[in-house]
């Protein structure tokens, strides 16, 4: 999301995440920062900042800023920089949830997810492309089968109104979370309101 009206729009729908992309390669780039989340109408959604491979000193200067809730590390980054990056988040607000993604495909390692487990909230699977996501492709879901330990993980990566109900055959305590971006999309970063309502709908009934 970058654009006001865009926004304010489908924070009405209130959905339960909300993200601005600070990746500068990024179509959906939000370059503004006029953008103001300090209305009502936006206490129940997490403002979620993307941030790929980016210095820390940038991430709190976003938070404070934009008033972020959660954070998503959708590059590189390594446990280390993740644990020094939660406790930073955490002297600022400690209830800041950190997301890392993980681009996947038939090749991807599970074992390199051991030693995020301690130092982020969440992990989110999406489809790995050389962009850092954002390519509107599903990967091929039955490898989350591959999938061992505890932590809670956000789905992402090509899921369309064609695809919702494929949603029902994940029966996994662990999957907290559906990404919505690019065929909910009029254009990087304008969502189509009337379809993303439908969408929310429709996936609070699984």
């Amino acid at each position: 999301m970058r654009e006001t009206a865009n926004i304010k729009d489908l924070s009405e729908l209130q959905p339960d995440y909300m993200g601005l992309i600070f990746y500068a390669a990024s179509k959906r780039f939000v370059n503004k920062t006029d953008l103001s989340f300090t209305d009502e109408t936006y206490s129940n959604i997490k403002l979620t900042g993307v941030f790929v491979n980016e210095n820390k000193a940038n991430i709190l200067l976003k938070v404070r800023q934009f008033n972020l809730q959660a954070i998503q590390l959708h590059g590189d980054e390594s446990p280390e920089f993740c644990s020094s990056l939660r406790t930073a988040l955490h002297t600022l607000k400690p209830n800041l949830e950190l997301i890392k993604a993980f681009g996947l495909d038939k090749s991807f390692e599970f074992s390199v997810l051991d030693d995020f487990v301690p130092v982020v909230d969440f992990f989110l699977f999406d489809t790995k492309t050389p962009g850092h996501g954002g390519s509107g492709k599903k990967f091929d879901w039955t490898i989350l089968n591959q999938y061992k330990l505890q932590k809670p993980f956000f789905l992402s990566g090509g899921i369309g109104f064609n695809n919702l109900q494929e949603l029902r055959q994940i029966n996994d305590y662990r999957f907290y979370g559906v990404d919505l971006n690019s065929k909910f999309e009029i254009s990087p970063g304008l969502k189509d309101i009337e379809k993303i309502s439908q969408a929310i709908r429709d996936l609070r009934q699984i």
